[in-house]
């Protein structure tokens, strides 16, 4: 049997073999995180908190050391990302097999715990860590679930702490934490270079709607989770029901004119949200039916939306009570202005979205409302992004082109 057919063979006896095996404790007595959210099983976070003690412990070893420095040096994903699973797997499972031995965990054990977690994602979140750290025994492998939880960290001892969930520590941490980057699609690293053998400028996009600035409050990212990854979704109505959906994502990882990558709290430029073709086949299947503009924080997977329907139809409730009818967006043609969008009528509050309690919630940043409804005015912006209880989270400006 192929080690790769047992690492799945495994993730179904994973389930009872963790029952008869203790969570690592701190030498501290102290607790495991802080809030334990719903969207975290046990057993996948006991299984994770294992996996990030063994890599700890393996990194007592010199030689491991130097060979996690130089793959992740040799990364190419942003913030010098490595898939974890997949790192153990490498070279004949040789990885594997030293956590195994360091950790004094039989390798199916571990595999178990690699199987039974979701994918990980390991790397140095913080970049002063990343510039400082030159593979010595100053390192921590912390973990964490959901963002403003207590991070869960091991030395090369194994000895288990909790971190400040709003500052990271001193101390060089390499973070084992759910996947939100595209291992499969890594950016490309070499310019565009056109007939003249320069960077070509970009070419004009399509009509439609675009963002052209932003602003948000806060970047709504855990340290530990690294840079912010923001999503602007296009909302609208799922068939005939009374359900939304998201017809177009912008983001960074979402591809030609909807590319998006904003990593501070202020970003201008020109991103396609929504072109005039989808926004003509919007309107004539959905006649009666306007869109909505909704930011978030990706936690979980690219330009996925994973929210509870619930918390997601309470915030839609509230903001539909403070502005009622008007939290939505058409195109239309004014006089003298031309094409714009304006405030509209959005009637759906049910997200139609999977969402497993096994992943991470995205952060819900808001619901983007036009400013003449909302009342508030920022210079440079036209529309307002309402967050949960009515909270100003930030600003964007929209046109159309």
């Amino acid at each position: 049997m192929s080690r790769r057919l047992h690492f799945c063979l495994l993730a179904l006896a994973a389930a009872i073999a963790a029952c008869d095996r203790d969570a690592p404790t701190s030498p501290t007595g102290s607790e495991p995180g802080t809030a334990v959210g719903i969207s975290s099983p046990p057993t996948e976070r006991v299984s994770r908190e294992r996996l990030a003690r063994g890599l700890a412990l393996a990194l007592a070893e010199p030689g491991f050391r130097a060979v996690v420095k130089s793959r992740l040096d040799q990364s190419t994903m942003p913030e010098h990302k490595l898939h974890f699973q997949r790192f153990l797997q490498r070279d004949g499972w040789s990885s594997l097999r030293e956590v195994a031995r360091v950790s004094r965990e039989a390798e199916s054990a571990v595999e178990a715990d690699a199987s039974r977690s979701v994918a990980l994602e390991m790397y140095l979140p913080v970049a002063e860590h990343r510039a400082r750290w030159t593979g010595g025994s100053d390192i921590l492998v912390a973990t964490e679930r959901e963002d403003g939880e207590a991070p869960v960290a091991f030395d090369i001892h194994g000895r288990r702490h909790l971190l400040s969930p709003s500052r990271p520590p001193t101390t060089p941490v390499l973070a084992l934490v759910p996947v939100e980057s595209n291992f499969d699609q890594p950016p490309s690293t070499a310019p565009f270079v056109c007939c003249a053998g320069g960077p070509a400028p970009p070419p004009t996009g399509p009509a439609g709607l675009y963002m052209t600035a932003t602003h948000f409050v806060q970047d709504f990212e855990g340290w530990l989770k690294g840079a912010p990854e923001y999503e602007i979704h296009i909302l609208g109505q799922s068939g005939q029901t009374d359900s939304l959906t998201s017809y177009q994502c912008a983001g960074e990882h979402a591809s030609g004119y909807y590319v998006f990558d904003q990593n501070s709290l202020d970003w201008s430029g020109s991103v396609l949200l929504f072109n005039q073709q989808q926004l003509d086949s919007y309107r004539s299947q959905h006649p009666n039916q306007n869109f909505r503009v909704l930011a978030l924080e990706d936690d979980d997977g690219a330009c996925a939306i994973r929210l509870d329907n619930n918390r997601f139809k309470t915030f839609i409730t509230v903001l539909q009570s403070q502005y009622p009818n008007l939290t939505g967006g058409k195109d239309t043609t004014t006089s003298g202005l031309g094409k714009i969008v304006k405030r509209a009528n959005a009637l759906q509050r049910i997200l139609r979205a999977a969402y497993s309690f096994i992943t991470s919630q995205d952060d819900l940043i808001g619901n983007a409302v036009e400013d003449v409804v909302t009342g508030e005015n920022h210079a440079g912006f036209n529309w307002t992004v309402k967050g949960e209880s009515n909270a100003t989270n930030g600003w964007i400006r929209l046109q159309m082109k």
